[in-house]
């Protein structure tokens, strides 16, 4: 068992960052005085990074940190620990791991015996969650889909019976392929794309898989938010009494016959139970 006493152990640490996804002023208070307070901040893009650490006055030296290099500064991350060094991991925007570079060098600092810990903030796939108006839980983050399209409709078919609602992020020049593809693979389902989020010229789209395809003039990541799939409600052609006798001859006991009628007809299981009970008293 690795057990972590963040804030009441002396160990070096690993900070996982999360800054803005468009909108500076989601950077939080926390967020900028860690990055003011550790030695080094590694990241994806010291351009990108730089800017944000300019405009906070955060005066660190930056190494990159990307899928390239990872096994290499993975290594580094370790020896500035090693050498009694606070890092913080960030990625270009949002959340650290999040369909972002970093899940190895986590595994290796927890192997090492050195403290993990997250700077909460801005994440993209929740705020477009919480506005779609399709059912926030549960629901599966799947991240980018494959980019190819026989694999990215292999990876649909994996999820296409889920009954969660399902989010995928996206870039621009995939998204209508890619929605079209969620349409042939799902059927046509509740559906809503969110981007830009938190900047300007935020837009929330919503609609179905089939009225969503086609879309033009839309740029920045995109964030796709699909309901899960709806379980079919088969009603019976019988009387609700008539269901329930023929579920019983059929071997089921009365009170698993009550919880399946109740179900397929969507109706509270008590009413049910009573209507069947007042008709065998009946009797």
């Amino acid at each position: 068992m690795n057990r972590q006493k963040s804030f009441i152990n002396d160990l070096p640490t690993l900070y996982l960052v999360a800054t803005p996804i468009g909108n500076l002023q989601d950077m939080t208070y926390r967020a900028v005085s860690i990055l003011q307070s550790i030695d080094v901040i590694y990241c994806e893009d010291t351009r990108v990074s730089g800017k944000l650490l300019h405009h906070f006055e955060i005066k660190k030296p930056m190494r990159t940190y990307h899928d390239f290099n990872k096994t290499m500064k993975s290594e580094d991350i370790l020896n500035n620990l090693r050498n009694n060094q606070n890092i913080a991991l960030i990625s270009d925007a949002g959340y650290p791991l999040i369909s972002d570079p970093g899940y190895y060098v986590i595994r290796e600092v927890i192997k090492a015996g050195f403290n993990v810990v997250s700077i909460p903030g801005a994440n993209a796939l929740l705020s477009a969650l919480v506005v779609s108006g399709i059912a926030p839980h549960p629901f599966v983050f799947y991240g980018f889909l494959d980019a190819k399209e026989t694999k990215k409709r292999k990876e649909l078919e994996q999820l296409m019976n889920h009954s969660e609602t399902i989010v995928f992020y996206e870039s621009p020049h995939r998204i209508n392929k890619t929605i079209k593809a969620i349409d042939d693979v799902f059927g046509e389902r509740n559906c809503v794309i969110a981007r830009e989020l938190t900047k300007k010229y935020e837009e929330i789209l919503r609609g179905t898989s089939k009225t969503l395809q086609d879309i033009t003039d839309i740029k920045g990541e995109m964030v796709i938010i699909v309901e899960g799939k709806k379980e079919e409600i088969i009603i019976s052609d019988l009387s609700i009494i008539d269901e329930l006798n023929k579920l019983v001859s059929e071997g089921l006991s009365s009170k698993e016959a009550i919880k399946l009628v109740a179900k397929h007809r969507n109706l509270p299981k008590n009413d049910v139970y009573m209507e069947y009970h007042q008709n065998n008293e009946k009797e």
